[in-house]
C-alpha cells in the first residue's frame, strides 16, 4: 500500500488500473492547481483524501513543482503534517489527447476553509478552536524553519486542512525548498517554484526577488509572514486579495495583536520567530488548548494532577465547542483509558461525553472501550464501570457480555471488598438478560447461593431481590429447583428483617411460577408464621403475600368445581405491571428503612424515611442506590437454624420433593441443595406408601436417655413399628408399668388405626407415659399435628422427649431411610 514514487520521480505511465483507492467526489476548494477528492480504500473501504494534477505532458512545469511537492512530502514526518500514504502518475485519456496525472493519497482530510463554515463556531468558542488550530500550524512551521531548515513558501489558509479528529496540519509541499545560508553572495532564486505563491501573500523581499536579502534573513522570515496572512484570512472570513489589505486590524483578537503585527514586520530579520509565538501570547492560554496539550502528555503527569485533571474536565467539557469534544477529546481520552495512563475518574468523563454521541457512534467508539476495561486489574476501575453499567449495559450485545464481560464482572462476586461485591450483585440486574440459560444456570446462581449468606446483610437481601428479577430468565427446571428453597428456607429465615421482607415480595412477584402443591405445602406454611414477625414490616407484606395465595388456592378450588382441567395446572397469577415492579420498588427502598425495631407498615410507595448504612454499605451511600442498612435483629421465630437432614446434592438451595421435581439429583450448577425445606410435610399423595408401611413390621433400635438422672430407662420400641418413620416418630413415652397394653395397629382394619402407632405425643411432653393412641378415636389427627412455632429461637432438632443427646437426623419421605426386615413378633 505504501508505495515508493518511483512512477512519479521516472515520469512513466502506467494507469490506474492497480490504484488501490477509489476516486470520489471533489471538494470545492484546493490550493493551487491540485484538485482534492474524496476517496475510499479497496481494500477496507477506509476514507481517504486522493490530491490529482494534471498536466498536458509530463515536463509540463505545474507538474514538476507537482512531483517536488510529493518527494518533500514522503520524506517529512511530523504529527501537524499532512500524513502521506500513496502516490502514483498516470496517462489518463482526454479526448484525442493524453492527459498526464499526478495522484497522492493521504489520510482524510477536509480543506480548512469549508471545515470552519461547517462548525459555524462564534465567540469564544470560535477564539478557542481557532487558538488551538494555529498552535499546531506554528508547531509545523516552526518544525520546517528551525529543525530541519526549510521554507515552506506558501503558508495560507488553502494550505491547511483538518483531519477527522478536527487538527489543523499543513500541506501544499510544491514551493518547499532548503533554506541557502551559506551562499549569501549567490543571486539566484533559492526557491525554485516561488511563481506558484500569489502575490498577495508574498512579503517585500520575496516580491522584489531579493535573494540576497531573503538569505541573510532568518530561515523563518518568509513563513512567518505567511502564518500573519493566516490570522488575517481566517479572522476576516475573507480570502487575502491585497497585501494592503494586512492592515485592517479590526477583526483580530486583541490578545494576538502584538505578535500579528511583528510577523508582519517590514524588516525581515525582526520578524517573529514561530517557536515563540506560542509562548509569547495570550491568546493560546484558553481551555481548549491547555486541556487537549495536558491529554497528549497524561503519560508524563502523576496520579495526583490526573485526578484533580479529570474531576474537573466534566465541567470543563460543557464549556467547550460539543463538535471538538465528541470528535478530538473523546478519542484522546479513549485512547489514555485503553492504555492505562488515564485515572478511574475519566472513565466517567468518557460516559458523559459519550451520552452525547448517537447510539450507533457510542457503540463504534465507546463500547469497545469500556469491554476491555472489564479486563483491567485496576480495582477503582472495575468498581466505576459497575457504578455506571446502567448507562452502557443496554448497548451491549448478548454475545459480548456472555463472552467477554460477564467471565470477569463475575470475578468480584468472590471479592474480599463488600463495595465490589455489592455493585457485581447489582449490574446483574442489567447483565442477567443478555446473558444464556448455560451461563445462568452453570455459573450465576452459582456465585448468588454463596452471596444470599453473605456476611453483609444488605447482600443478602439484594441477592433475594435479584433472584426475584431474573426469575423470568430462568429456565422452566431451574426455577423449580431454585426459587422456593431460595425465598422461603434461607430469606424467610434471615435474621435481618429487610431480608425477610425481600423474600415475602420475591415469592409474590413469582407466584406465577408455583403450582398448587407447592403454595399450598410450602409457601403458605412458611408465610403464615411471618405474620407474627416482631418486625411491624415484614408482618405487613406477609398479610398481603397471604391474601395474594389464598386467592390462588380459590381460584384453583373453583376451577376444580368448575372441571375447567385445561387450566388446573397453571394455579400462579400472571405478572400485571402493578404486581412487576413490586422488587424493584424494594430494592430501592431498602436504604429508607428506620432501625428493625422502628419499622412500620408498608405501602407500595417509596418511603422518605432515611436509614444508617452499614459500614460497607455508607462507603459508597452516593453511588449505590439501593445499599441495604444494616441493623441488628430482634429475636424471632425465624431466627431459628434449620433442621438438619440428609444432603443428597451439592448446588446449594435445598432438597426438593420428588414429586415436584425430578432434577435435583446429581445437579451441581446452582449451588442451593445444602439447605433444608422449612418444616416439610409428607405429601398427600404418599399417603398410600405411608399406610402400607406402617402394616410391615420393623425392629427399631434402642435409643440411647437423653438425661442420666431420670430414674425410669427408655424401652426400645416395639417391633411393630415401621422403620421408614422411625427416625421422625415422636419419642416412646415413658411408662411404668404396663407398656405392653399397647395393641400393633396391625390389628385393626380401618385406616384410621393406621395412625395410631406413629402419632405425635403432646407438644409438652412431662414424662407421663401415653395412652395408647389407638383408644382415642374422638380426635385422629390432633397428636400428630404439628407443634405451634416458638416465639424464641433454639434448635429445632434438639428435644428432651428421650432421645439420646445426639439424635438421629430426620427427613420425612419414606424413600430416605434404609429398610430392615424383622423376624420377631
Amino acid at each position: 500500500m505504501f508505495k515508493f514514487l518511483k512512477e512519479v520521480v521516472a515520469g512513466s505511465g502506467s494507469g490506474l488500473k492497480d490504484f488501490p483507492y477509489t476516486i470520489g467526489e471533489p471538494y470545492a476548494s484546493a490550493w493551487g492547481s491540485w484538485t482534492h477528492h474524496r476517496g475510499n480504500s479497496k481494500d477496507d473501504g477506509s476514507p481517504v483524501s486522493i490530491f490529482s494534477l494534471s498536466g498536458s505532458n509530463p515536463q509540463d512545469r505545474h507538474l514538476v513543482a507537482g512531483r517536488n511537492g510529493v518527494k518533500r512530502l514522503r520524506t517529512v514526518r511530523h504529527p501537524n503534517i499532512l500524513s502521506f500514504l500513496h502516490s502514483t502518475e498516470a496517462e489518463i485519456p482526454d479526448g484525442p489527447a493524453m492527459k498526464h496525472t499526478i495522484y497522492i493519497v493521504t489520510e482524510p482530510v477536509v480543506p480548512l476553509s469549508e471545515k470552519v463554515k461547517e462548525l459555524n463556531l462564534g465567540g469564544t468558542q470560535r477564539d478557542e478552536y481557532f487558538a488551538w488550530g494555529l498552535h499546531q500550524i506554528t508547531k509545523a512551521v516552526s518544525f520546517l524553519n528551525n529543525d530541519c531548515k526549510l521554507v515552506h513558501g506558501n503558508v495560507c489558509l488553502a494550505s491547511v486542512v483538518v483531519t477527522q479528529t478536527l487538527d489543523w496540519k499543513l500541506h501544499a509541499f510544491d514551493v518547499l525548498s532548503e533554506f541557502d545560508a551559506n551562499n549569501e553572495a549567490s543571486g539566484s532564486p533559492m526557491l525554485q517554484f516561488e511563481w506558484l505563491v500569489g502575490t498577495q501573500y508574498k512579503p517585500m523581499e520575496l516580491t522584489k526577488s531579493d535573494w540576497a536579502t531573503i538569505r541573510k534573513s532568518p530561515s523563518w522570515a518568509i513563513d512567518s509572514w505567511g502564518l500573519g496572512c493566516l490570522i488575517y484570512e481566517l479572522f476576516s472570513g475573507a480570502k487575502l486579495a491585497r497585501t494592503e489589505d494586512l492592515r485592517n486590524t479590526a477583526s483580530i483578537p486583541k490578545s494576538l495583536l502584538p505578535d500579528y503585527q511583528r510577523l508582519l514586520s517590514s524588516a525581515p530579520t525582526r520578524r517573529l520567530n514561530p517557536s515563540k509565538l506560542i509562548d509569547n501570547s495570550e491568546f493560546f492560554q484558553n481551555k481548549l488548548v491547555e486541556t487537549i496539550q495536558f491529554m497528549e502528555v497524561l503519560n508524563l503527569k502523576d496520579s495526583v494532577e490526573k485526578d484533580s485533571f479529570f474531576r474537573k474536565l466534566p465541567n470543563v467539557a460543557e464549556q467547550l465547542p460539543r463538535e471538538i469534544v465528541l470528535k478530538k477529546l473523546l478519542p484522546v481520552l479513549a485512547s489514555a483509558l485503553e492504555f492505562g495512563s488515564a485515572a478511574a475518574p475519566a472513565l466517567t468523563v468518557l460516559l458523559k461525553m459519550g451520552s452525547w454521541l448517537p447510539s450507533d457512534q457510542f457503540s463504534a467508539k465507546i463500547l469497545p472501550t469500556i469491554v476491555k476495561l472489564f479486563a483491567s486489574n485496576d480495582r477503582a476501575i472495575r468498581v466505576s464501570l459497575l457504578q455506571h453499567i446502567d448507562q452502557f449495559g443496554e448497548s451491549l450485545t448478548a454475545q459480548t457480555v456472555d463472552e467477554q464481560v460477564f467471565p470477569h464482572v463475575a470475578t468480584g462476586f468472590s471479592d474480599t471488598s463488600s463495595i465490589l461485591r455489592e455493585l457485581t450483585l447489582k449490574s446483574m440486574l442489567v447483565l442477567a438478560p443478555k446473558l444464556s440459560q448455560r451461563t445462568i444456570s452453570g455459573s450465576l446462581l452459582k456465585y448468588l447461593s454463596k452471596l444470599q449468606v453473605d456476611e453483609e446483610p444488605g447482600i443478602r437481601t439484594n441477592t433475594t431481590i435479584l433472584l426475584g428479577n431474573i426469575a423470568n430468565y430462568m429456565n422452566d427446571g431451574t426455577r423449580k429447583r431454585v426459587l422456593i428453597n431460595a425465598f422461603t428456607v434461607r430469606a424467610l429465615r434471615d435474621t435481618f428483617p429487610p431480608a425477610r421482607a425481600a423474600g415475602i415480595m420475591a415469592l409474590s412477584v413469582t407466584s406465577s411460577y408455583y403450582d398448587m402443591t407447592e403454595i399450598a405445602t410450602r409457601i403458605l406454611p412458611n408465610i403464615v408464621v411471618l405474620t407474627f414477625d416482631p418486625d411491624s414490616d415484614v408482618r405487613t407484606k406477609a398479610f398481603q403475600a397471604t391474601d395474594q395465595f389464598l386467592q390462588i388456592a380459590k381460584n384453583h378450588h373453583e376451577k376444580l368445581n368448575t372441571g375447567d382441567n385445561r387450566t388446573v395446572e397453571s394455579t400462579g397469577i400472571e405478572l400485571k405491571p402493578g404486581n412487576a415492579s413490586l422488587l424493584g420498588w424494594a430494592m430501592s427502598s431498602l436504604t429508607q428503612k428506620g432501625k428493625p425495631s422502628d419499622h412500620g407498615p408498608v405501602s407500595t410507595a417509596n418511603t422518605s424515611s432515611q436509614v444508617s448504612a452499614s459500614p460497607a454499605a455508607t462507603a459508597t451511600a452516593d453511588a449505590l442506590s439501593t445499599t441495604v442498612a444494616y441493623a441488628p435483629s430482634t429475636s424471632s421465630t425465624l431466627d431459628q437454624a434449620a433442621p438438619a437432614s440428609a444432603r443428597s446434592s451439592v448446588d446449594g438451595w435445598g432438597d426438593l420433593e420428588d414429586a415436584v421435581d425430578h432434577e435435583e439429583n446429581g445437579s451441581d450448577k446452582d449451588g442451593w441443595d445444602d439447605v433444608d425445606p422449612f418444616e416439610d410435610k409428607p405429601s398427600p399423595s404418599l399417603l398410600s406408601n405411608i399406610q402400607a408401611a406402617q402394616k410391615r413390621p420393623v425392629v427399631q433400635p434402642k435409643q440411647p436417655v437423653a438425661n442420666p438422672s431420670k430414674s425410669q430407662p427408655l424401652k426400645a420400641s416395639k417391633p411393630e413399628d415401621d422403620p421408614l418413620w422411625g427416625p421422625i416418630a415422636a419419642a416412646a413415652p415413658k411408662i411404668t408399668g404396663k407398656s405392653s397394653d399397647i395393641k400393633p395397629s396391625t390389628s385393626h382394619d380401618d385406616v384410621d388405626d393406621l395412625w395410631g402407632d406413629i402419632a405425635a405425643p403432646p407438644p409438652k411432653s412431662s414424662g407421663r407415659p401415653l395412652k395408647p393412641a389407638a383408644a382415642n378415636n374422638d380426635d385422629l389427627w390432633g397428636e400428630i399435628a404439628a407443634r405451634p412455632p416458638a416465639t424464641k429461637a433454639r434448635p429445632l432438632a434438639s428435644s428432651s422427649r428421650g432421645r439420646g443427646t445426639k439424635p438421629a437426623q430426620s427427613k420425612l419421605g419414606a424413600q430416605r431411610i434404609g429398610r430392615t426386615s424383622s423376624t420377631g413378633m
